[in-house]
């Protein structure tokens, strides 16, 4: 019972994407060569909504679903490992038509192709995780 109201969210997030065309590979794709401010337009708001809620987050001390009080790390120095993992996130956003949330849309909505991309994003994880300690932080 006490997961629910993240499924409700899952779902609603869900909808919310579909319904945006946040997940359309051919919006994503009209972003990436500049044809449209479709997807420009989501992403500014969604970059607006998350400044105003972590100012609240840490205005009011937040807790989380364990009654922690959710602190937020300050930002670490350096911009060569954002540029780095920033270019590998595009470009396999860019290939796939997808970033991590709308995998699971797209494959929800019956597009069976997206199983691939998912194992894929998997794969990746997990090289990742192996790799960690041998790659530049």
């Amino acid at each position: 019972m006490k997961s629910l109201k993240f499924i409700v969210s899952g779902v609603l997030f869900g909808i919310v994407m579909s319904k945006s065309e946040a997940i359309s590979w051919y919006r994503i794709q009209e972003m990436f060569r500049f044809q449209s401010f479709h997807m420009y337009g989501i992403i500014s708001t969604a970059v607006a909504i998350g400044i105003v809620g972590i100012y609240l987050i840490k205005k009011y001390q937040v807790k989380d679903v364990d009654g922690n009080v959710i602190v937020i790390p300050e930002k670490e120095k350096g911009w060569k490992k954002g540029i780095f993992g920033g270019t590998i996130f595009g470009m396999g956003w860019a290939l796939t038509g997808a970033c991590p949330g709308p995998m699971f849309v797209n494959l929800g909505q019956g597009y069976l192709a997206f199983l691939l991309i998912i194992f894929g994003a998997v794969i990746g994880t997990y090289a990742y995780g192996v790799l960690k300690d041998k790659l530049p932080h």
